[in-house]
């Protein structure tokens, strides 16, 4: 447990769980493109996201938003592939006056222009916005069609930054081929401590072809959890103020210089705490990363 927090009472009259007092902001990165920063740490939003309207089911969701926005997190990912995730995040944030604060990203995933055109100006006003922060080709879905799009649209105001998205190794050689031809600001991909496909020459291609990274399954899914249940950290994490297996897979992700934010999902308030933790304090250095590595394979 980080020492020194203290209670709050967030928006609406939440309880949140306490506020850590960090000495220091959550680590940011620069978007190549604009070189506006963002935090490393954002939220996906696949199933948590997909809920009813019964405060039941929602208020948890917005001590999630709460407990983001007071610990500097900005990033939210959607897409109309995630139920009704899209609507939830807009409706909720601003419910809570925090829809502007955050970075909101979503998806196209369809065939067709106009189609294309239809779901995105729905992601739209489902998100509650006027022009949307990303808007990337889900899972590269009839992707030069959208792309033609959004580079109108980004033209236009309506997006401020446009990419694609795939979540298995077999598309990152196509997303390379993106990523070189130098046509869109963000690539969001799958990349874990056990699933470093992308380590062979994605993460490389977009660093030096500045393109920003947006990494998705840090936890597999689960499994890594899995794999480590019952299992202490290292005594060395502590090095990096690693408090618990998911600073440790998401440590890390972000440890690499070319990884812009990492998204890991979750509808909990103690695990987005947990998570945003994870963007804060020392990284480990190439040495650092090695023994992660290294620890993980003798498990």
């Amino acid at each position: 447990m980080i020492k020194g927090s203290c209670a709050i009472i967030g928006a609406a009259g939440f309880n949140t769980l306490p506020l850590f007092a960090f000495n220091n902001t959550m680590i940011n990165r620069a978007i190549p493109s604009s070189k506006e920063k963002i935090p490393v740490i954002g939220l996906g939003s696949w199933q948590q996201f997909d809920v009813g309207e019964a405060n039941a089911e929602r208020n948890p969701l917005k001590e999630v938003l709460l407990k983001m926005n007071e610990m500097g997190g900005k990033m939210i990912d959607a897409s109309p592939m995630y139920g009704r995730a899209e609507q939830v995040i807009g409706d909720l944030s601003t419910e809570l006056a925090l829809n502007n604060k955050f970075f909101l990203a979503t998806k196209v995933w369809t065939t067709g222009k106009q189609e294309g055109i239809e779901q995105m100006t729905a992601s739209l006003q489902k998100m509650k916005r006027t022009s949307l922060d990303l808007m990337q080709v889900h899972n590269l879905q009839n992707w030069q069609t959208h792309l033609k799009t959004l580079q109108g649209w980004k033209e236009s105001g309506k997006v401020r930054y446009i990419g694609v998205t795939h979540y298995t190794d077999s598309a990152h050689d196509r997303l390379e081929s993106i990523v070189k031809s130098k046509v869109v600001d963000f690539v969001q991909f799958n990349y874990s401590i056990r699933s470093r496909n992308a380590e062979k020459s994605l993460l490389k291609a977009a660093r030096d072809n500045g393109v920003a990274v947006i990494i998705n399954e840090p936890f597999e899914q689960g499994e890594l959890f899995r794999f480590v249940k019952g299992k202490s950290l290292p005594a060395w994490s502590e090095d990096y103020g690693i408090k618990s297996w998911a600073q440790f897979f998401l440590k890390y992700i972000i440890s690499d210089p070319g990884v812009t934010c990492v998204i890991p999902g979750t509808s909990d308030v103690k695990h987005i705490t947990d998570n945003l933790g994870a963007g804060f304090g020392q990284l480990p250095d190439v040495q650092g990363r090695k023994k992660m590595l290294e620890w993980i394979t003798t498990i």
